[in-house]
């Protein structure tokens, strides 16, 4: 499984940034802009939480497993590669989402003087950061499930012998 590259989801980042902004200017000289719904910081805010508790749920239980305590639970491969997967999909998703509300809400800057204008760069401005916070959960949820042999490849250059 690859791991996640920042350059990617910067990349994913700016460019839905770039075209929301523009997105954001052609609709609002055609009509009216839809508004940023305050359930978007809030989603994705939850969505961090769960990737952080899993993923300490997760580092607690492969650390009983070194230390082989006799109370450790174990940990089924297949279900931490899911964790994986979620935390790889859920950055990527938020990156794209955080650019979204981020082209926007620079377009917002432009309005501040507009009450409901204001209100929706502030919803824009927590989503990009609820959005930041999913991304860097997932990135911790990645390491927390790396293998150790992972470690020494990336470190030695050579894989290790199974």
């Amino acid at each position: 499984m690859r791991e996640l590259r920042i350059r990617v989801l910067a990349g994913v980042f700016v460019v839905a940034g770039i075209l929301s902004w523009a997105g954001a200017r052609l609709w609002n000289s055609i009509g009216t802009l839809p508004s940023v719904p305050l359930a978007a910081p809030i989603v994705l805010a939850l969505i961090a939480v769960v990737l952080l508790a899993t993923a300490l749920s997760l580092r607690g239980r492969f650390k009983a497993q070194r230390e082989r305590l006799p109370e450790a639970k174990g940990v089924d491969p297949l279900m931490a590669a899911r964790a994986v997967v979620f935390g790889q999909a859920s950055a990527l998703v938020a990156a794209l989402v955080a650019g979204m509300y981020g082209g926007t809400g620079v377009f917002l800057l432009e309005q501040l003087d507009i009450p409901a204008r204001r209100d929706q760069a502030i919803y824009a401005g927590f989503s990009v950061v609820a959005g930041v916070a999913v991304i860097v959960a997932a990135i911790f949820l990645e390491r927390v499930c790396r293998l150790p042999e992972d470690d020494d490849e990336h470190n030695n250059g050579a894989a290790s012998a199974a």
